[in-house]
């Protein structure tokens, strides 16, 4: 038989109904307290509770974002109350607490930029209030290959000064290099043949990528969004009648132990003289033996290849806007070729007369790079020089080459902010290094230029900086 409740002490209900008094009241204040914390929040309107944001991947590449979250739901967010100083290119997406701003090209390196939303108002009513945020991007960091005659050649991670250089990879013969925002692909001499190694940017972890066979590569290329490497092969023993010549090949460098996929156009795989990687898209871009200028996407829908007249070459894609510089015969300085629609149209001229124009090279923000050759009266070069051209086609000069050295390559840092000018001096006596597959003169300095100020920064010993899309001998090979 179940006992009976035990029966409450004489002093038990009072004590009880004090302490449910007790709790009521602490009850009480909390609510109290709670409405009146919520009450103040709707009275100073939203507030930024957390950010996220990489500051050294938005100086690395195009794309990177900062995120607002604010402490409550926001209403709808228009563009237009968003603003990045200093100024930069930038999208806009908003959807609950959270605003996301995302840069179209590279920010600035060693820069403070600051995110500002105006009029941001709670979904629930209310005051409205500005979200704020600054940020400072790290010092620009750069890669740049040194060759040795007498030894080995290097691979050095630096500032822009030079003078904070580290080796980072190092072979006997190292031909070509490129960077990506978490890797180094490098294209070493091994006997004849190449070989080519993707290695994190420390140079650690190297593995070996499988090539199409014995032979040589050229036209190294990485794709910053796809992590794609893409680069020309020809074969040791090639003749007329076997082996391939100068045949665009791509590998994903997340398995290096895939095998390289040829790029065909219908049942050819024809001889490249230039290409590059569209930015944003799947697609190629390239100049055949022929001359040819063809645009081919693999991956596509209806993959079928769009022939664009006829190039010597391609000076560059730009990013967002599907717009490639070429060099046509019969168009001297290139033109601008729109690829979705194949519209073409001439490039603003300078106001001044820089000489023969030559490589043209997009900026971020506006405006282009240009190299330009001046001749004396007997026909013969005397000087090269290179310029920023901007959009109404007023010139700052950068930097001048006398007619005794050469101006093998230029180069625009991701965000716009330099130029790379590489310089190799005194040609006459500056002897070629044959241990490469692509030689170049022994003796090369790399110029930094800010283009805003036109101001020299530093002159580096070495070349293939990382700021380029390929090196030197891009449209010769």
């Amino acid at each position: 038989m179940p006992e009976p409740p035990a029966s409450e002490g004489p002093g038990t209900r009072p004590r009880s109904r004090r302490f449910a008094g007790a709790l009521l009241a602490v009850v009480g204040v909390l609510a109290v307290l709670a409405a009146a914390g919520a009450g103040a929040s709707l009275l100073q309107g939203p507030r930024v509770s957390s950010v996220q944001v990489d500051p050294a991947a938005a100086v690395e590449a195009s794309g990177s974002r900062v995120v607002l979250t604010s402490n409550q739901a926001l209403a709808e967010i228009d563009p237009s109350q968003v603003a990045v100083s200093p100024e930069t290119p930038f999208t806009v997406d908003a959807a609950g607490r959270m605003v996301g701003v995302r840069f179209t090209v590279p920010l600035d390196d060693d820069t403070e930029y600051t995110v500002t939303v105006d009029g941001a108002e709670s979904i629930g009513g209310g005051p409205s209030a500005t979200l704020e945020t600054s940020f400072t991007t790290p010092a620009a960091e750069i890669f740049v290959l040194q060759r040795d005659a007498d030894g080995d050649d290097t691979i050095f991670r630096s500032d822009l000064s030079g003078n904070t250089a580290v080796p980072v990879y190092t072979a006997g013969v190292i031909d070509d290099f490129r960077a990506t925002t978490s890797r180094l692909v490098v294209s070493v001499r091994e006997g004849d043949a190449s070989a080519l190694y993707v290695a994190d940017r420390d140079g650690e972890n190297a593995e070996e990528l499988i090539l199409p066979g014995e032979g040589t590569v050229t036209g190294l290329q990485v794709s910053d969004q796809g992590e794609l490497v893409g680069y020309t092969y020809t074969d040791l023993r090639v003749s007329d009648a076997e082996g391939r010549a100068s045949v665009l090949f791509t590998s994903s460098l997340r398995e290096p132990d895939a095998d390289p996929e040829p790029m065909a156009v219908g049942d050819e795989e024809p001889s490249i003289a230039s290409w590059r990687f569209v930015p944003d898209s799947s697609a190629l871009l390239f100049v055949d033996f022929a001359g040819d200028l063809v645009l081919d996407d693999a991956r596509a829908e209806s993959p079928e290849p769009t022939l664009l007249g006829t190039a010597l070459s391609i000076d560059a894609v730009t990013r967002g806007t599907y717009t490639a510089f070429v060099e046509r015969i019969d168009a001297a300085g290139g033109v601008q070729l729109d690829l979705t629609t194949g519209e073409e149209t001439e490039i603003v001229a300078p106001a001044d007369d820089l000489g023969q124009a030559a490589r043209v090279l997009p900026v971020p923000g506006g405006g282009t790079v240009r190299e330009f050759v001046r001749y004396a009266d007997d026909g013969l070069p005397e000087a090269q020089s290179v310029a920023f051209v901007d959009d109404e086609g007023a010139a700052t000069p950068l930097l001048d080459v006398p007619g005794a050295d050469g101006l093998l390559q230029t180069c625009v840092s991701p965000s716009g902010r330099y130029v790379a000018a590489l310089v190799a001096p005194d040609l006459t006596t500056n002897s070629y290094g044959y241990d490469a597959l692509q030689p170049l003169p022994g003796v090369l300095r790399t110029h930094i230029v800010e283009i805003a100020t036109g101001e020299a920064v530093s002159v580096l010993s070495g070349f293939d900086i990382s700021w380029c899309e390929v090196g030197p001998w891009d449209g010769t090979t």
